[in-house]
């Protein structure tokens, strides 16, 4: 019996969701085939099929992987000082908005989660996590003096939240220039908590 590299597993597991996910961004998710896929990543049908039932698995996987993204950018941000944990975890939620090609995978995670409430759930669970590790962080700001917080810590993390959730709603304007909102969503966020200027 074969035994299993779990690092090189969880390497083409990644490998498959990443390219799945360029795909899902580029044509939708109803429009791109397990074919599609297989081409993109050079993985054959049967070899996709042993790591990912459906097409939907699939696309479950991606938000599967975002929690444990975040959960290793929380581990990193607990590393830093409070307030500088703080940017740096809007800095990484912000960064894949850099990207023009995420405007629409976050339009299809929209969608297709609004249809499907396993997903809804799942999403929903992965915005509560980052919610809650925010206020956390934004607490222990204030607690040390960094920042001086005018609501409560949770208030404040969901409008983090909802800054960032802006700037990807913002993602479909072509003349949007999301790296310099980027900046200035970080010097709206400074100045809401009395917070040097970033």
């Amino acid at each position: 019996m074969r035994t299993v590299d779990p690092v090189k597993h969880a390497e083409k597991k990644r490998h498959i969701t990443d390219t799945a996910a360029g795909l899902f961004a580029r044509k939708g998710f109803d429009r791109t085939t397990v074919a599609d896929i297989c081409k993109a990543a050079g993985i054959s049908t049967g070899s996709l099929f042993h790591y990912f039932p459906t097409k939907r698995a699939i696309f479950q996987e991606i938000f599967e992987q975002d929690g444990a993204d975040n959960a290793a950018m929380f581990a990193e941000a607990r590393e830093l000082s409070p307030w500088d944990g703080v940017l740096l975890v809007v800095d990484r939620l912000c960064a894949p908005a850099l990207d023009r090609a995420v405007a629409g995978l976050v339009l299809e995670i929209v969608t297709q989660a609004s249809r499907d409430p396993e997903l809804w759930e799942l999403v929903g669970r992965n915005e509560q996590v980052v919610r809650d590790e925010l206020a956390v962080l934004l607490q222990q700001a204030h607690d040390t003096g960094q920042i001086a917080l005018p609501v409560s810590a949770r208030t404040a993390a969901s409008w983090v939240q909802g800054l960032v959730d802006g700037l990807y709603g913002r993602l479909v304007d072509p003349d949007f220039d999301a790296p310099e909102q980027v900046v200035t969503l970080r010097l709206i966020l400074s100045r809401f908590v009395g917070a040097p200027a970033p």
